[in-house]
């Protein structure tokens, strides 16, 4: 990266709850903390000098000019991830997320922050892992986006998947735990509130539209049995959970729900840990994207390219 990009880079500050707030502007010495790189939990030893006890401390600690922040998704208010990142851009450093919980309730409060700040504020990492989808609409001026639909939880898709295959709905979660992909507490993916978030940040940013999460029509996959997801394979169809979202005299109408999906749609043929979404503008009438079955780093290279973009424009 360095020779491509002409990127240098120090990493000078790293907050967990485990660690704390761990901030030095000369970079901090990994190796000295016993630390390798890909083993943050271990830089337990470094000074207490260096720990502060809030963000705002830690960055101009830090002197931090671009902040990283991967907090866990809080459904109903974006916190603390939206604290976090408009205290980066208060202080005058880019932010980077991967959490769409700051797209649903502050993108327009942090989009505007941002620029009066001359910063960047950016997510490719909220939705479809690290595909570019909202800088992809980015090259794709003056281009209004009129609906979309798709596939866009991987922990729903593993499980009907699964089910498909003959599992219970209880094996079938449990693999997805086995595999990394489901949290030990899947609530948030079974019930579809993280394929509703996911709708509210692609309506938000890409419809230039705020909604609200209760404005989007919500069911889980929990009340699909076995039987049901085999027979309708064994009858031509896939149940998938899909989220839409439409443009409409009122409004945008956006919902998330299991649906019978024809087995000939390229819909029906997203399985395991693919995602996909089909768009349909006033220009192009479909485009569609499929991830297929990304692996371990995709979210992390969707940062990366984050880092890149604002390092580099």
């Amino acid at each position: 990266m360095r020779d491509r990009y002409r990127i240098t880079f120090r990493v000078a500050g790293v907050a967990s709850r485990r660690l704390g707030w761990i901030a030095d502007s000369s970079g901090l010495d990994l190796r000295e903390a016993g630390a390798p790189a890909h083993d943050l939990a271990r830089l337990g030893p470094l000074s207490a000098a260096t720990k502060h006890s809030n963000v705002q401390d830690w960055l101009a600690a830090a002197q931090a000019d671009v902040l990283f922040e991967a907090t866990s998704l809080n459904v109903q208010t974006g916190q603390p991830a939206v604290d976090y990142i408009r205290a980066a851009l208060e202080f005058g450093a880019h932010a980077i997320t991967a959490n769409k919980g700051t797209i649903v309730h502050a993108y327009r409060e942090l989009r505007d922050l941002a620029a009066r700040k001359g910063k960047r504020f950016l997510f490719e990492s909220t939705v479809m892992d690290g595909v570019p989808i909202f800088s992809f609409f980015d090259e794709l001026p003056v281009v209004h986006l009129q609906g979309f639909h798709g596939i866009l939880n991987s922990t729903t898709n593993v499980i009907l998947s699964e089910m498909e295959q003959g599992l219970t709905f209880d094996d079938a979660l449990t693999k997805a735990q086995e595999l990394g992909i489901a949290e030990t507490d899947a609530t948030h993916d079974i019930e579809g509130w993280d394929a509703a978030v996911k709708t509210a940040a692609l309506i938000t940013v890409l419809m230039d539209t705020p909604i609200r999460l209760d404005q989007i029509h919500r069911e889980g996959i929990r009340d699909l049995t076995p039987q049901a997801v085999r027979t309708a394979r064994r009858d031509g169809w896939a149940f998938k959970l899909v989220c839409r979202a439409r443009c409409t005299e009122s409004g945008v109408e956006a919902s998330v729900a299991p649906e019978k999906v024809l087995s000939t749609q390229p819909m029906a043929k997203i399985t395991g840990t693919s995602s996909y979404v089909y768009f349909e503008t006033d220009i192009f009438p479909g485009l569609a994207i499929t991830e297929e079955n990304p692996g371990l780093y995709a979210t992390a290279y969707g940062l990366l390219a984050d880092f890149v973009r604002v390092t580099t424009k």
